[in-house]
C-alpha cells in the first residue's frame, strides 16, 4: 500500500557491510532527503541492509510496494560483493546480463582514461532486463531504473551526480518547507 500522504513518498535502501560495520560514513541519505524535500517528495523510510542477496530482495520488494519511489545506494561497483544489480533483477524476476549500451559507455570512458575495460569493470555493465540507464557524469558506470526503483552507486560523489541526473524526471508535489527556530 502506497503512503496515504498527498505527497509522493519515497524510501531509501542503503546497501553495504561497510556502512553497518562503521567503516564507512553514510552521507547519501542526507543528500537525497534534501533534494527530495526540494521537489515535494516525502522521504518516509531509510533502511540499511548488508551485502546479502536475500536481504536486498526482501527490502526492495517491501519498500517498492509501499512507496512511490525507492532509491538504492551501494553495491553496483566492480567487486565480488557488489551484488545489488543481480539482487534487484531477482526481486523483479527478470534476467540480467551485460547490456551493450552500458558496455559501450564504459569502453569509451576507459579508452579516454587510458585504462582497460577488464572483467571486474565490465561487471558494471550488467543491467537487468527492461531497465533504463541512469547517467553517471563522474565515472561513467551507469545506475539504472526498474519500475519505481532507482539503483545508484554508493560512492557519495557518484551518488550525487546520479541523483542530480534523475531529479528532473521525478514527479513531486509542492516543495516541503521547514523553518528552524533557535
Amino acid at each position: 500500500m502506497k503512503s496515504e500522504l498527498k505527497l509522493p513518498s519515497a524510501a531509501m535502501l542503503v546497501i553495504g557491510n561497510e556502512i553497518l560495520s562503521g567503516r564507512t560514513h553514510e552521507c547519501n541519505s542526507f543528500f537525497l532527503a534534501g533534494k527530495l524535500t526540494e521537489i515535494g517528495v516525502h522521504l518516509l523510510e531509510i533502511r540499511i541492509v548488508p551485502d546479502l542477496s536475500d536481504d536486498i530482495i526482501f527490502a526492495t520488494n517491501e519498500l517498492r510496494a509501499k512507496h512511490s519511489y525507492l532509491f538504492t545506494s551501494g553495491g553496483i561497483g566492480p567487486t565480488h560483493d557488489d551484488i545489488t544489480a543481480s539482487s534487484i533483477a531477482k526481486a523483479f524476476k527478470v534476467e540480467i546480463g551485460i547490456r551493450e549500451d552500458a558496455r559501450i559507455i564504459l569502453e569509451n570512458y576507459y579508452l579516454k582514461t587510458n585504462q582497460k575495460l577488464n572483467a571486474p569493470r565490465l561487471r558494471m555493465a550488467r543491467i537487468p532486463e527492461g531497465a533504463i540507464l541512469i547517467e553517471n557524469s563522474v565515472s561513467a558506470a551507469p545506475g539504472f531504473i526498474l519500475s519505481n526503483v532507482y539503483v545508484m552507486a554508493g560512492v557519495p560523489k557518484i551518488f550525487k551526480a546520479m541523483v542530480n541526473s534523475i531529479l528532473p524526471t521525478l514527479h513531486g508535489g509542492k516543495p516541503i518547507l521547514s523553518v528552524s527556530v533557535a
